[in-house]
């Protein structure tokens, strides 16, 4: 007779999975700040620019050049450095990289010109570049299948949440004690948060809190990928590749909206400059509360099923369609912003779920460089496409136009997501 079939869990094996758990909560919500001072340190410059532009007569393109400089470091360093990420070590990369970032911000505070701000600038990228898709990786290391989408839509959203807080803050700061203690401030922040992580984060504790790992040992830096298998192990199939490319698209509407929300409303509402940048930042917090609630809904609905969270990204792509095609035919007033705002909700809302269909698809050893794709995808087609040619289109018909065409472009990832989950079907009945 076997003695060892009952089902109850000895209490030592309970203790230890709630106190992974809670382990696995506390890494989350340190990696949440720490993307939170990230954007944090990249946008509150912004909020200095008139600061600046007197105090070193600098002009609008230097000033749009050490805004622009972050975003393209990140986009170009983004993959390579989450490769070696990868390889060297993501609990010991996320270190560096938050160090490197939080000395860069302190560097903007001391800069003396606009040469010395702009190399500062380029080091807050550098050590931006890697920190979204690898943390993003770690974390879905340490948590199980059926939470990948919150985790993914929470973790991100911190992006909105910290890109408002760096603009507010930085500017009440420097009204009150001047622009190099706004830009000191993020650095402390930053600082203290890396000597937080140092304590608590450890490799050891990680392999202990991951889900299904008998051994101790990471799951990144066991294999060496040729460049051809590299390449392999990140577009496995034709659904993935829909995954990136849908995600990029859907992005490329957020990107336009967030860039342009605040020159619509002062040129179509007649809104101060001030008050149009507040209603706007409002609109962006609903975003990143959006970005979160979605992967929540996600998880909730698909479980561990692929295929239902490729339903819930072409619902939640029809439903944003919907919602903007209305409040963009609207004349400017109370009900198109109250069509707005849940229009909002929705702009990042396939952000999580793309991101958990990726990592179900790709090797774990290699999700850093996953991510790292998809973040590619999301700043190329995305974040620096939407701003560009809605700019082209507003210059050709008006802005006000251009916005009303916007909806359309919904229809392409939408279709990219009927195609990845025709694809998908396809491909599970082969396998």
């Amino acid at each position: 007779m076997n003695l060892y079939t009952s089902n109850v869990v000895p209490a030592e094996s309970a203790s230890a999975t709630s106190g992974a758990r809670a382990y696995a909560w506390i890494v989350f919500a340190l990696m949440f700040c720490l993307l939170l001072s990230d954007y944090m340190s990249r946008q509150a410059l912004n909020a200095l620019f008139p600061i600046l532009k007197v105090q070193w007569q600098m002009s609008d393109t230097q000033l749009g050049s050490i805004s622009g400089v972050v975003p393209l470091a990140v986009g170009v360093l983004t993959l390579p450095f989450s490769l070696i990420a990868d390889r060297w070590g993501r609990v010991k990369s996320i270190a560096l990289m938050a160090a490197l970032w939080s000395v860069a911000t302190l560097g903007c505070a001391i800069a003396s010109s606009y040469h010395e701000m702009f190399v500062a600038r380029i080091f807050v990228g550098v050590g931006e570049a890697a920190y979204g898709s690898v943390g993003l990786a770690m974390l879905m290391s340490i948590f199980p299948r059926h939470l990948r989408s919150t985790i993914a839509g929470g973790f991100t959203s911190a992006a909105a949440f910290g890109s408002v807080l760096g603009v507010s803050l930085s500017g009440i700061i420097a009204t009150h004690f001047g622009w190099r203690w706004s830009m000191s401030l993020m650095a402390i922040f930053g600082f203290v948060l890396v000597i937080m992580y140092f304590f608590v984060v450890t490799e050891k504790r990680l392999a202990r809190t991951r889900p299904g790992e008998a051994s101790g040992t990471p799951t990144y830096g066991r294999v060496r990928l040729t460049p051809r298998a590299l390449f392999s192990s990140l577009f496995p199939s034709r659904s993935v590749f829909c995954a990136y490319l849908g995600s990029a698209l859907q992005i490329f509407i957020q990107g336009t909206l967030f860039v342009w929300l605040p020159s619509y409303l002062n040129r179509y509402w007649n809104m101060p400059v001030s008050k149009a940048a507040v209603v706007a930042a409002g609109l962006v917090l609903v975003s990143g509360m959006g970005q979160l609630l979605c992967g929540v809904i996600t998880d909730r609905i698909s479980g561990d099923s692929s295929l239902k969270r490729w339903n819930m990204a072409i619902a939640y792509c029809l439903v944003l369609a919907i919602l903007l095609a209305i409040a963009f035919r609207l004349p400017p007033g109370n009900l198109q912003l109250a069509l707005l705002a849940p229009a909002v909700f929705f702009l990042a809302s396939s952000f999580g779920t793309c991101s958990a269909i990726i990592a179900g698809a790709t090797p774990p050893a290699i999700h850093g460089s996953a991510f790292a794709t998809l973040t590619l995808f999301n700043n190329i087609l995305g974040l620096a496409a939407g701003p560009f040619f809605t700019g082209v289109i507003a210059d050709a018909v008006g802005l006000q136009d251009a916005l009303r065409w916007l909806p359309l472009a919904a229809v392409l990832p939408f279709t990219v997501y009927l195609i990845g989950r025709w694809c998908y079907i396809a491909e599970a009945r082969r396998n």
